[in-house]
């Protein structure tokens, strides 16, 4: 069993080289901070979000422009143990352990709210949908990191239910454009790859949904060499997807062939019983939206109540006779089965988690309460950075049009 202070370590590494890759980070501290202010002086955050080597390096910034933090998990088997360690060892206040049952999960969310924060951090709009359960009037603004999340926000908005002002993080294109696409593209194959050690030449895999994040799925799949059919409900993702050279199909039909089988939609049961039952023996089902309820686990795990745990979150169902395997329980498999996103990519989305708290702050109490796009002073700002770091320059036009 890894002691404590061997957890603390591992993290402290892991923490430190993600740090090296998101160089990003420590030039807005050094920007933004002077040896007289902090810019984050004194603010109380709440964050929920995944526990991985990119967040710590996020979190330890924040602090360092001296906020007070509290931190819980967006997902109970995305969280890095060695990285909770580590962050609890530099005194930030963090609930969360790795596999922590539901009724956990929920209670960890509840401590955030406890510790009474003024400007909330989420991924998914868990956190921000229970604070408008659990109202405090102390909470005066929030943003939010993913697409689901966003549009659950959305839904308040348009209610008239949103309690506070929220940036929209996802909606920055410095982050759905390199984060949904690359990250999610990249991390997917990861997990998919860890998880299974499926070989991917001329495997069928199945993308269903053609936004950013099955746009960079559908893209790694085809470079590792699989057969890559898109479903869509959307007609114009569609074309595009059949115009990028992908098979676009009904998901009905693509069930009696794939392989390999991605919901990339954020939606509800895009996989249910009538696709299910049509599917071939020793298909993998997996995830790549936020949430688990893309698949219809509900019924597979009706036909089957003690399915084999096969390896590390691989659990093979036999459903009407033939074997369906779920990966990651059909959670994220990006970040169940591997690390989540790269740091360079993270260090994009997290440059704008920055600087639109450090905005909010500035802003305490004079926003109207709905959902804002990140200000595109900073979306352009961010790019600058990125560009400086990877060491790219770039024209400046000379103010001359036709």
């Amino acid at each position: 069993m890894t002691s404590r202070s061997s957890l603390v370590l591992e993290g402290r590494k892991s923490h430190e080289w993600a740090k090296t890759r998101m160089r990003i980070i420590d030039r807005i501290i050094k920007d933004l901070s002077t040896p007289k202010a902090l810019p984050l002086e004194g603010i109380r955050l709440g964050i929920c979000l995944h526990i991985t080597k990119e967040t710590s390096v996020l979190v330890m910034a924040l602090k360092a422009m001296g906020a007070e933090i509290a931190l819980c998990s967006a997902n109970p088997l995305s969280i890095q143990n060695d990285i909770a360690c580590f962050l609890k060892d530099q005194k930030i206040r963090i609930f969360a352990t790795r596999g922590e049952s539901y009724k956990q999960y929920h209670d960890n969310m509840l401590k955030v709210i406890r510790f009474k924060p003024e400007i909330v951090t989420d991924d998914g709009a868990e956190l921000h949908l229970m604070l408008h359960r659990y109202w405090s009037n102390n909470i005066v603004a929030g943003t939010e990191e993913t697409t689901s999340g966003v549009t659950r926000l959305k839904e308040l908005e348009l209610g008239r239910k949103l309690k506070y002002p929220i940036i929209a993080i996802n909606n920055a294109r410095t982050k759905f454009l390199f984060d949904n696409r690359y990250g999610t593209g990249q991390s997917t194959v990861d997990g998919l790859m860890r998880t299974t050690s499926v070989f991917l030449p001329g495997k069928h895999a199945i993308v269903c949904g053609y936004g950013w994040v099955g746009k960079g799925v559908a893209s790694r799949l085809r470079g590792m060499g699989a057969i890559v059919t898109v479903t869509e409900i959307d007609p114009i993702r569609a074309l595009e997807a059949h115009m990028e050279g992908y098979e676009v199909s009904h998901l009905a039909s693509a069930c009696l062939y794939g392989d390999i089988f991605i919901t990339c939609t954020g939606s509800y049961r895009i996989i249910r019983k009538e696709h299910i039952d049509r599917m071939k023996d020793g298909v993998f089902l997996c995830n790549a939206g936020h949430f688990d309820y893309e698949i219809d686990i509900d019924y597979i795990r009706s036909q089957d109540r003690k399915p084999k745990e096969i390896r590390p979150n691989i659990q093979q169902y036999i459903v009407k006779g033939k074997c369906v395997y779920l990966l990651a329980s059909g959670r994220v498999i990006n970040l169940v089965g591997a690390e989540g996103h790269p740091p360079e990519v993270m260090a994009l989305s997290f440059a704008n988690q920055m600087l639109s708290i450090v905005y909010l702050a500035k802003k305490m109490g004079s926003l109207e309460t709905k959902v804002y796009d990140v200000p595109e002073h900073i979306d352009r700002r961010i790019s600058e950075y990125a560009l400086n770091s990877f060491g790219i320059g770039v024209d400046q036009s000379n103010g001359k049009s036709f």
